[in-house]
């Protein structure tokens, strides 16, 4: 037996059960099943017809306890089908097209990891990614040749309604060539504006993130109006002649870690406040099998498991510095002493052993590490 289906044949050819009652055994396996009465009659018709049928007792016995352990694993033949080609198609499309598949994803929200390890993906397969942009974005994330523009719906705390307003004035009457005509054709608060600043969505305006923030300030000091027109002329501002801001990547990564979640713009291996980058990267540890080895990585995801003991173990995913993938291993001991810390980068020492030709990392010691500071002033 293979399939639910499959069930209901033996059921009715070999136990001489008719397709309903033999239907009552695909729902108890599927889990749709309520009257335990109900099964229980069907458990006596089956052995009783086994009988009149002239089966030993030990062939009815074996074909009834088949059918039992089925049930763990059974599977519709239609989902079946219906799941296999869905995988072939992902994975034709993952090979051949892989940028667009890793976009596809991320804007599918349906991942089993955060959204910074699909762009991660997308980067390690040669895509350039770039921040969201006033002219460029969409709604959704898309791709433009090998270059993946964020959507703006991966920033945190901009409204619908002001994304809904910046891709219909710019759909209607061209994209924006400054940060005052944006002000004038599009009805924004203070504070939307000011989160559009900092993640850098004018810095194909103006590049001084500094800059825009006070003449955002300057320009915008009453509430928004609505408007459905254009200006016949350009609306005339005041100049102001600003000071020599100063100006920090670091303080960029913090914003994009505030604002999206993760930094884009920075690494957050570059956010370390150490350069130690690990004495093995992801690829070589297989030419390290048995030794006992330092590594950095960027926490994935963790997998909880218990012991025979009833103990807690985790098996932890990183990234290296290079974004490629190491797999770890955390016994109760270890984890006792050297628990996890939340998402980060983590130092992590340990003895690389391998498994049906892949390695991973047996975790002795593990310690989260620091970043660099925010820039203040």
């Amino acid at each position: 037996m293979v399939y639910q289906e499959d069930v209901i044949k033996v059921a009715h050819y070999f136990a001489g059960l008719d397709l309903a009652e033999a239907d009552v055994l695909r729902r108890a396996m599927s889990g749709k099943f309520r009257s335990l009465r109900e099964f229980r009659m069907i458990e006596e018709k089956y052995f009783s017809n086994c009988r009149e049928l002239g089966h030993s007792e030990e062939v009815a016995q074996e074909v009834w306890r088949q059918i039992e352990s089925f049930a763990g694993y059974s599977f519709s033949k239609a989902h079946s089908a219906s799941y296999a080609v869905e995988s072939f198609q992902s994975l034709y499309l993952k090979a051949h097209y892989p940028l667009e598949f890793m976009v596809a994803v991320i804007n599918n929200f349906g991942g089993f990891y955060h959204t910074w390890v699909y762009f991660n993906e997308a980067q390690r397969q040669g895509a350039t990614i770039e921040l969201p942009c006033i002219n460029r974005s969409l709604l959704h994330t898309r791709i433009v040749g090998k270059t993946i523009f964020m959507g703006f719906v991966h920033v945190q705390n901009l409204e619908s309604v002001t994304i809904d307003l910046i891709l219909s004035e710019r759909k209607c009457h061209g994209e924006y060539r400054s940060i005052h005509e944006f002000i004038d054709r599009v009805p924004i608060g203070k504070e939307q504006l000011v989160i559009l600043v900092r993640l850098g969505a004018f810095r194909r305006l103006e590049e001084n993130k500094c800059s825009l923030l006070w003449e955002s300030q300057l320009y915008l000091k009453r509430l928004p109006v609505r408007t459905d027109s254009v200006s016949m002329f350009p609306v005339q501002h005041k100049s102001f002649e600003m000071p020599v801001l100063e100006y920090s990547p670091i303080e960029d990564a913090y914003d994009e870690i505030e604002l999206l979640g993760f930094p884009v713009s920075m690494s957050l291996f570059d956010l370390l406040q150490t350069s130690f980058r690990g004495e093995v990267m992801a690829r070589e540890l297989l030419q390290h099998l048995g030794k006992k080895i330092r590594m950095v990585g960027r926490m994935v995801t963790i997998k909880y498991v218990r012991t025979n003991k009833r103990e807690i173990m985790h098996f932890g995913t990183f990234i290296d510095c290079t974004g490629n993938f190491f797999d770890t291993v955390h016994f109760p001991d270890s984890l006792k002493n050297y628990p996890f810390k939340g998402p980060g980068v983590y130092l992590i020492l340990g003895r690389v052993v391998e498994e049906f030709g892949f390695p991973s990392l047996e975790v002795e010691k593990m310690a989260k590490l620091p970043y660099k500071p925010r820039p203040t002033g």
